[in-house]
């Protein structure tokens, strides 16, 4: 009875963690702080770039993306554009920076497509930075990357803000992404870990890049999953960037937010294994990023833990175990604190504060997206954009 009694506790510690990690990191990360700046005798560079924007079947969004990068004043970028298995017929970038590819045969991969566009790269380009065809870039996104790259950064990770935050779905997925930016950005990176990747408003060095595509070859979704493990198990520090930024898209219709949830929480599955030989290694040689990122990949998806600790919760209550019961109500309530504090720093829209209402109807569809993990890749490997943008003014976004 005793041993399985540990082994319960046990349990509990396991998931519970989970809802007091964020706020122990914003209190501990004053105490931890990194010196992440630039060295006095640091040549200042400014690099030359590469846009890798791929899109697959659709093509709805990709002039507004590129027109928001020809906006950009600097001299030294080159914007390619892969359109995976799409009609391109309507497509006419008329400017020497924009190279307009389409394969000859259909890839459905995030990493060929980004390897096919380097393949054909009309010169050697310093950096590579990947967009999402839905993504619009802020005016001052390659002056911000220059900086985190003079600072000795080998790969960075910028802010993705919300694009559109009409309607309840959009309101909370961009809620979520204030959350993680804040705490799986940049927090970690202060406290002298790596910031998470996010899929897009990412960039690192050419030669770097190439090297990870040359050693892997990921199928379906995640693979900034698997760069993410790859660079940090090298050694390297990702860096984060809050004001290198990029609007995205938000998923905005419930088919839509099941599907894209399907496929991120089936690579949550495929690849937060990874994390065990990161926390493994950060431990033996006693390296704080990895200790730090190996502890973040083996956390599960916000509404696994989160359903887990209700259910940990009644259960002790059920048990007449009051004790531990009203242990998980403060670390719920420390939960809830934590995400008030990214919505505030955040300076989160009040729609925002308004949908987290709806916070139960949002999770239920994320728990038919659990049912569907298992075949996500065979069910869609893209994302539909209905979001109309009416203008993309690079205005002032909310930093976190």
């Amino acid at each position: 009875m005793d041993f399985l009694l540990t082994i319960w506790i046990f349990i509990q510690v396991l998931i519970g963690y989970n809802l007091v990690f964020p706020i122990l990191l914003y209190c501990l990360t004053p105490l931890l702080k990194f010196n992440n700046k630039i060295p006095a005798e640091r040549i200042v560079k400014r690099y030359d770039y590469a846009f890798i924007v791929t899109a697959y079947q659709y093509t709805d969004t990709l002039n507004s993306v590129v027109s928001s990068i020809l906006r950009i004043d600097y001299p030294n970028f080159m914007v390619y554009i892969v359109a995976d298995n799409c009609d391109i017929s309507g497509l006419n970038f008329e400017n020497d920076r924009v190279v307009l590819l389409r394969p000859p045969e259909v890839l459905a991969s995030n990493t060929k497509s980004h390897a096919f566009a380097m393949n054909n790269f009309i010169r050697d380009h310093d950096i590579v930075t990947i967009i999402d065809s839905d993504n619009i870039v802020d005016l001052h996104y390659i002056e911000e990357l220059n900086k985190s790259f003079n600072d000795g950064f080998d790969a960075v990770q910028g802010l993705r803000a919300a694009k559109n935050i009409e309607g309840t779905i959009a309101s909370l997925d961009a809620a979520r992404d204030i959350y993680y930016h804040f705490y799986d950005g940049k927090l970690l990176f202060e406290c002298g870990s790596s910031a998470t990747l996010a899929g897009s408003g990412m960039a690192f060095k050419s030669q770097i890049y190439k090297n990870f595509l040359e050693e892997h070859n990921v199928s379906g979704a995640g693979f900034d999953k698997v760069l993410q493990a790859w660079l940090v198990k090298k050694g390297m520090r990702i860096a984060f960037n809050e004001y290198a930024i990029v609007l995205d898209e938000k998923t905005s219709k419930p088919d839509q937010l099941v599907k894209q949830r399907s496929r991120w929480i089936n690579t949550w599955f495929k690849y937060s294994g990874l994390g065990f030989g990161i926390l493994l290694k950060g431990i033996t040689r006693l390296n704080r990023n990895q200790i730090f990122f190996g502890v973040i990949l083996l956390r599960p998806p916000l509404f696994i833990f989160l359903i887990a600790s209700a259910f940990c919760f009644l259960l002790n209550v059920i048990t007449g175990n009051f004790l531990m019961a009203f242990i998980w109500i403060v670390s719920g309530l420390l939960f809830v604190l934590s995400f008030f504090i990214a919505l505030i720093r955040a300076k989160a829209n009040n729609r925002i504060y308004w949908a987290l209402l709806n916070i139960p109807k949002f999770m239920a569809y994320q728990v038919i997206s659990l049912v569907k993990a298992k075949n996500a890749n065979k069910i869609s490997i893209s994302t539909r954009h209905y979001y109309k943008d009416e203008q993309s003014d690079n205005e002032d976004h909310p930093k976190l």
